[in-house]
């Protein structure tokens, strides 16, 4: 009998774990994941950026674990060794009618206590001498990292200290006892008090297998990337950002420099036919009819169908995506960008058609359930481990 189990070997799961084990050093704990290795979905696939919090409503989780986050992550790889760069980044707008949304982000940045600064054309240039632009701001505190190192140290924090972690361990079904919970997986099952549920993109399904109905489904929007050739790598010299789209604050391409000297440029973000589809492709029935007979996606549809449109043209368009960059870099040509690996982005929809903006979690007797917790959660996943070790209600 475990005191705690985690589904999900994300880095999510695997902070919470550490944080855990920290909290708890003499309970037992196990983390359950379906796949050979960890962090092999969001955490593995993303653009490796340490998060500033600028965007963030004031107050919200995201704005307090991602400020708080990106703190706790850079001291625990000074701690460890583990490489990182806090290069900064520019957001510019690129037309005048981007200049109030570019004050409010900055005016954002302030209320979230986050060191911000504005900068005009010319100082921007001093920067990113090949941006084309209005104006900008400069956020100090976003950096770049490998995530999958940052798990990795977590794992081997967590065994350390006593936890029992599994690959190859998916969750089929879920049985409520007097004394918590039973796992059943294809191998074994695990019986525990605690059941914390930080499955990612089937964060819903799990949930809904221990008995909890979030009000939101995950629906899956695959961000797809492309690499600048390495002879054009000096066209970025760190992160730039457009405006975001305050509807679809993940849209919008932008570059980013990497902890390997490679420079990508994206996401263009389309809506994915398999919950782990990172290819065109790729096509599963289940998710496929999850979506479809979703009323949530067909009001979001309705409001923001010429968005999604416009994404599925630059996916399947790379001069429409080249296009997109030069916005940004004119200098940018179509045979100075070839495609790299794309990620795929849980993100939870309300059924009133609305994206569920924040980290959501549920709280129920003996469990917790994250149901949102797409991009900042690396850069937050301490802040969050320790906040879901502070909340689980411990009690054999």
């Amino acid at each position: 009998m475990y005191d705690f189990a985690i589904i999900g070997g994300g880095i999510v799961g695997l902070s919470t774990a550490m944080a855990l084990g920290q909290k708890y050093p003499d309970s037992k704990i196990v983390l359950l994941e379906k796949e050979p290795s960890w962090a092999c979905h969001q955490t593995g696939n993303n653009s490796g950026v340490i998060h500033s919090g600028i965007y963030y409503k004031p107050g919200s989780f995201k704005a307090k674990f991602c400020r708080e986050g990106n703190q706790a992550l850079i001291d625990f790889c000074q701690q460890h060794n583990i490489k990182y760069e806090l290069c900064g980044k520019v957001i510019v707008a690129t037309s005048p009618a981007e200049l109030p949304r570019l004050e409010n982000i900055y005016q954002r940045g302030l209320e979230n206590n986050i060191e911000v600064a504005k900068l005009t054309r010319e100082e921007v240039k001093e920067y990113e001498p090949y941006v084309n632009c209005l104006a900008g701001i400069l956020v100090k505190s976003t950096g770049i990292i490998d995530y999958k190192q940052v798990a990795a140290k977590y794992v081997e924090l967590a065994k350390k200290q006593g936890a029992e972690l599994y690959c190859n361990r998916a969750v089929r079904n879920i049985q409520e006892t007097k004394e918590g919970y039973t796992l059943i997986t294809d191998k074994e099952e695990y019986q525990t008090h605690f059941l914390i549920n930080c499955a990612g993109l089937y964060s819903d399904r799990v949930a809904q297998l221990a008995g909890v109905k979030p009000n939101a489904k995950i629906v899956p929007f695959r961000g797809e990337y492309y690499e600048l050739t390495p002879e054009k790598r000096y066209l970025v010299k760190t992160l730039i950002y457009p405006v975001p789209n305050p509807n679809f604050p993940f849209l919008g391409v932008h570059f980013t420099k990497m902890i390997d000297g490679s420079v990508h440029a994206g996401p263009n973000a389309v809506l994915s036919f398999k919950r782990e589809g990172y290819h065109k492709t790729d096509f599963n029935l289940q998710d496929f009819l999850d979506t479809m007979t979703y009323p949530g996606f067909w009001k979001l549809t309705a409001k923001h169908g010429i968005n999604g449109l416009q994404e599925m043209a630059r996916s399947w368009s790379k001069a429409l995506f080249v296009k997109s960059l030069q916005r940004l870099i004119p200098e940018v040509k179509s045979e100075d960008v070839v495609p790299t690996h794309a990620g795929v982005r849980a993100q939870a929809l309300g059924p009133e058609g609305k994206l569920v903006d924040d980290f959501l979690i549920i709280d129920r007797p003996q469990a917790m359930h994250v149901c949102n917790a797409p991009s900042p959660a690396a850069t937050s996943s301490i802040a969050i481990g320790k906040a879901i070790a502070k909340r689980a209600n411990f009690s054999k």
